[in-house]
C-alpha cells in the first residue's frame, strides 16, 4: 500500500539554532490556515515534542533511529501522518551527527529513509559569505539529501541579509527561504534539557504565538509548502497480528503531573491498545494510590516540586503498601527517583516513597547522558535474561545506595544506577534510569499487562478466601 504525503524536515548545523521554535512557528501557521498537521520529533526528546503537539494540537511522536530499526520508524511516521495534509519533522543536533563516522541515527539519514526534503536553519551570528561555503558543503557531504531550502536566523542587518543570500545564490543550489532577524524578547526560556516544559510556562499559547507571528513575517510558507509536496509516494505494510497476547479491562494508573510527565505517548497507546484501561493520576493532589492493577511512572523533573511530593505522606505511603502487595510497577528516571528514600538538594533531605534504600542527590552537571544498552543477566518480572534493551538516560542525580538493592541489567552503554549496572527489582516493581520506547520494545507492555492480569486474579483469589 502507498501513501503519499507532503513532509518537510527542519534541520541545522547544530543544537541550538532555533529548530524548535521555527517548527512551532510553522506549525502553528499551517495550522491557522486550516491544515491538519502531524508533528514529530527525531531521537529521543520529552520537552520539544510538548511544545510540538500543543503547536499541532494532535499528539507529536518521536522517530529515533537508534531505538527504532527502519521498518518500526518508517510504520510509526505513516501510521501517524495518517489523516494530515503536512507532517513537520523536526531534527536534532545537527544535520550530519550521528553515532559514528558513518553519521548512522542522524537527522539525515531519517529524513533518508522517510525520502523527506530538508530545510537547514542557519544561525548566522556575527558571518556572511562563510554560510555558503557551509550550506555548499552539507549539500555535498551527502548529494542523496534532500536539501531544498535554508532559513537564515538570528540576522542582525539588512547588510547582513544581502551578502549572505547572494552568496548563497552564487554558490549553492539551495535557494533561501526565510531570513528571521536576531529576537531579543524570545518567550521560549531556556533550562538544562533545552526548552522550558510547557505546563511551566505560563504564557505557551502567547509564546507559541509569536513563533507563528514571527515565521509568518520572515518565512516564505508558501515555498516550503511547494517543497513538503515534492516527495515521492511511501510504502506501508499491513502488519501481522500474530500470537500477540491482548488482555481485558486491566486499569494501569499512570502520574502524570507538574512532577513526572516524561512519557511516549506510544508507550501509553500500545498499553491501551493491549488492553489496559489508563488511569491518570497526580501524586501531589491525589490523597492515596486509587484501585489499580498496575503503575507506571514516567520521567520528569520531580527535584523541582520536592515540597509538595515529600508533604503528600499518605499518597507516598499507599505506594510504597502496594509495591510491597506485589503490584507491578515500572519507574523510569524521575519515577525512579520518587520510588528511593530520599532527594537531596543542597545538604536538604526531601523523603519520597521509600521502595528502594537509594538516596538522590542532585548535581549542578548531568550524570548520565544518551543512549544506552542494557543486557539482562539476572531474573526480572518483565525481561528474559539474555535479552537487550535499548533506551537513553538524562539526569542530573547521583544515587547513593543504603542497603541492599536488586540491580538486574549490565549497562553496555550508558551511566546508569551503580557500577555498570541499572535495573532495581523488588518484588513486581522495575526501576531503572533507561528510558525505552515501545516502538523498538515490543516486549515490554505485554510484560506488564502479564503481571497485571496474574496480580488482579490473585488479589480476587485472596478476597474470596477472607
Amino acid at each position: 500500500m502507498h501513501i503519499k504525503i507532503p513532509r518537510i524536515t527542519i534541520s541545522a548545523l547544530r543544537g541550538g539554532s532555533g529548530k524548535t521554535i521555527v517548527s512551532i512557528g510553522l506549525i502553528s501557521s499551517l495550522r491557522n490556515r486550516g491544515y491538519e498537521v502531524s508533528a514529530f520529533k527525531k531521537g529521543p526528546d520529552f520537552i520539544d515534542s510538548c511544545w510540538l503537539k500543543i503547536a499541532a494540537k494532535r499528539e507529536c511522536y518521536n522517530l529515533d533511529p537508534f531505538l527504532m530499526n527502519s521498518s518500526q520508524l518508517l510504520d510509526s511516521f505513516l501510521t501517524h501522518s495518517m489523516g494530515s495534509d503536512i507532517a513537520i519533522i523536526e531534527g536534532n543536533r545537527g544535520i550530519y551527527d550521528g553515532m559514528d563516522l558513518n553519521g548512522s541515527c542522524s537527522t539525515a539519514e531519517l529524513a533518508k529513509l522517510i525520502r523527506s526534503p530538508v530545510v537547514l536553519i542557519l544561525d548566522v551570528t556575527m558571518s556572511t559569505r562563510t554560510n555558503a561555503a557551509l550550506v555548499l558543503g552539507c549539500e555535498r557531504f551527502d548529494p542523496a539529501i534532500k536539501l531544498k531550502g535554508v532559513i537564515l536566523n538570528r540576522l542582525g542587518g539588512l547588510r547582513q541579509e544581502r551578502v549572505i543570500k547572494e552568496s548563497i545564490k552564487r554558490y549553492c543550489d539551495v535557494e533561501v527561504v526565510g531570513a528571521i532577524p536576531r529576537y531579543h524578547n524570545n518567550p521560549f526560556p531556556q533550562r538544562h534539557m533545552g526548552l522550558v516544559p510547557f505546563h511551566e510556562s505560563g504564557f505557551a499559547m502567547e509564546a507559541i504565538e509569536w513563533a507563528k507571528e514571527m515565521v509568518e513575517r520572515h518565512v516564505d510558507i508558501e515555498r516550503i509548502l511547494e517543497i513538503s509536496r515534492d516527495t515521492h509516494p511511501l510504502e506501508i505494510s499491513i502488519s501481522k497480528r500474530g500470537e500477540r497476547v491482548y488482555f481485558r479491562n486491566l486499569r494501569v494508573g499512570f502520574i502524570k503531573d507538574r512532577a513526572f510527565w516524561f512519557y511516549y505517548p506510544e508507550n501509553l497507546e500500545q498499553l491501551r491498545q493491549i488492553g489496559a484501561d489508563l488511569v491518570e493520576i497526580d501524586s501531589v493532589k491525589s490523597k492515596e494510590l486509587p484501585q489499580i492493577d498496575a503503575l507506571y511512572i514516567g520521567g520528569g523533573f520531580p527535584e523541582l516540586h520536592l515540597e509538595y511530593l515529600s508533604e503528600n505522606i499518605k499518597f507516598r505511603r499507599s505506594i510504597r503498601d502496594r509495591i510491597e502487595a506485589g503490584l507491578p510497577v515500572y519507574a523510569e528516571c524521575g519515577g525512579f527517583m520518587y520510588l528511593g528514600n530520599y532527594i537531596i538538594v543542597k545538604e536538604k533531605k526531601f523523603p519520597m516513597v521509600g521502595a528502594f534504600p537509594i538516596s538522590f542527590f542532585m548535581e549542578s552537571r548531568p550524570q548520565g547522558h544518551g543512549y544506552t544498552v542494557l543486557e539482562v543477566i539476572k531474573e526480572n518480572p518483565y525481561f528474559a535474561i539474555g535479552s537487550q534493551i535499548k533506551g537513553h538516560e538524562f539526569h542530573y542525580s547521583r544515587p547513593q545506595i543504603a542497603g541492599s538493592v536488586d540491580l538486574v541489567f549490565n549497562v553496555k552503554r550508558g551511566k546508569g544506577i551503580y557500577r555498570g549496572m541499572d535495573g532495581a527489582v523488588k518484588k513486581n516493581t522495575l526501576a531503572t534510569y533507561s528510558h525505552i520506547h515501545c516502538g523498538g520494545e515490543k516486549r515490554w507492555a505485554e510484560a506488564f499487562l502479564a503481571l497485571a492480569h496474574r496480580y488482579r486474579k490473585n488479589l480476587i483469589k485472596m478476597q474470596k478466601w477472607d
